[in-house]
């Protein structure tokens, strides 16, 4: 009995032995297979596969050598692809003739989202996704039209309000009297720093602009009309908001109101629809600034004490009319931290104006033509540097003519002038000074001052 079990046990492994040297046989698809009968033998494994090509099912049979069966336990010949191929790898004589088909997608209930039976949106949730977009253009809209409506009844009001405004009735003149009667009597301190500031922010409205008188570096100047008087209006762009309020703001705080110094009215805004602009109100000179008047009419020798002010506020502190700034404004040495080097620097300004009016000066018919200062020696648009190597370098100043000494008025002038022009702003005359021999050369010439 043992020997017969022994027996058995080697006709098995010789049998096991037997089949594994042997070649496994597949089913095989393709052209090379036609002359075998469309049969083929492998040592690896037999492989069906079924997918979709240009929308067509299609099928192949094939052999599979052991070599391509990596990695080991899945091999990558054998994965299948959902919805795309469907692969099946066996090890058994033509187990690949079986059909395969290829598995859909399929999506869960609660996984997909979109609309349907299938889907995790209601019909609420629908309705919200397209009606939400809408709704908030639509409220865009309407938001849009009401702020425009609103700015165009706003504008329109103020319109309205520039033609006629019934709550300023009374600043009216009166039949006997004139605007600045009424700027004097409305400006209650008399300190020159202008209407009441309740009335200023109305003056825009009512003033009708008539024409341009002039144009300068930070707007323009308009002659207007208001409440039956003229007035010139300094017109700021809202770029020039500090150049405007620094102005506004040194008329409003010094007591600046005389005779010889323009005066100022009212500092105020107006929105013209598109942009804003910044106003500023002032007395009306017909006969325009100081260089129109001198560039038509030459002067009989008659002096009026003046005071002249250049200085525009700028961000390197070197500010003003190129031409007719002091020597220690050119060069950087003026104590910015002391008031009277200011002053200093303005007489120096004030001595250059004596200048182009005493040339304008009609005396024995004798008067030469109107000049900037320097005309001669610089050009018309002269630069910081050109003029502080002309001052400050050369120590250059205009040219006094001998023939004014042949009259006692152009001569004392021309010594006042010299003593504006020291370099040395300690050194200058002071502006009491200055009046005080105006007023003897005025009891001399028989001249009012």
């Amino acid at each position: 009995m043992a020997n017969l079990r022994i027996a058995l046990a080697v006709v098995v492994v010789q049998a096991v032995l037997y089949r594994s040297c042997e070649a496994l046989r597949c089913n095989c698809t393709t052209p090379q297979c036609e002359r075998n009968g469309f049969q083929c033998e492998t040592d690896g494994a037999c492989m069906a596969s079924t997918s979709f090509i240009e929308g067509q099912e299609q099928s192949i049979r094939i052999c599979i050598t052991r070599d391509n069966l990596v990695p080991p336990g899945q091999p990558f010949y054998c994965l299948s692809a959902e919805g795309l191929f469907n692969i099946h790898c066996c090890y058994t004589d033509y187990c690949n003739s079986i059909d395969l088909k290829v598995p859909t997608v399929t999506t869960q209930a609660g996984t997909g989202g979109g609309y349907g039976p299938d889907g995790t949106w209601g019909l609420v949730e629908l309705v919200a996704v397209v009606a939400g977009p809408l709704f908030l253009l639509c409220l865009l809209l309407l938001t849009f039209m009401f702020l425009y409506q609103y700015h165009q009844r706003a504008y329109s009001h103020r319109q309205r309000l520039e033609v006629e405004d019934p709550s300023c009735d009374h600043l009216y003149m009166t039949k006997d009297s004139t605007l600045q009667d009424l700027i004097y009597d409305l400006s209650t301190s008399g300190s020159g720093s202008g209407l009441p500031l309740f009335v200023q922010r109305t003056v825009a409205r009512t003033i009708v602009l008539q024409d341009i008188i002039g144009k300068g570096r930070f707007g323009e100047v308009w002659r207007g009309r208001w409440r039956g008087g003229d007035v010139a209006v300094k017109i700021f762009s809202s770029r020039e908001e500090r150049s405007w309020f620094r102005e506004a703001e040194i008329y409003q705080t010094i007591m600046l109101r005389h005779e010889n110094i323009l005066g100022f009215i009212a500092a105020d805004n107006k929105d013209n629809g598109t942009w804003t602009q910044l106003w500023l109100v002032s007395d009306y000179h017909e006969h325009g600034s100081l260089f129109d008047y001198l560039n038509r009419y030459p002067l009989p020798v008659a002096w009026h004490i003046c005071t002249w002010r250049y200085w525009e506020h700028k961000e390197n502190q070197r500010v003003g009319t190129k031409r007719y700034m002091a020597p220690e404004v050119l060069d950087e040495t003026i104590n910015m931290r002391h008031f009277d080097s200011f002053k200093c620097a303005d007489i120096y300004a004030l001595g250059l104006v004596y200048w182009e009016i005493a040339r304008r000066c009609n005396t024995g018919g004798i008067h030469e033509e109107y000049q900037l200062p320097y005309y001669d020696l610089v050009p018309s648009d002269p630069s910081i540097e050109e003029m502080r190597k002309l001052v400050c370098d050369q120590k250059l100043r205009p040219n006094i003519p001998n023939w004014w000494q042949s009259y006692e008025a152009l001569r004392v002038m021309g010594k006042i002038m010299r003593e504006c022009w020291y370099s040395n702003g300690a050194a200058r005359l002071t502006a009491l000074r200055i009046k005080k021999s105006l007023s003897q050369l005025s009891i001399q010439e028989d001249i009012k001052v």
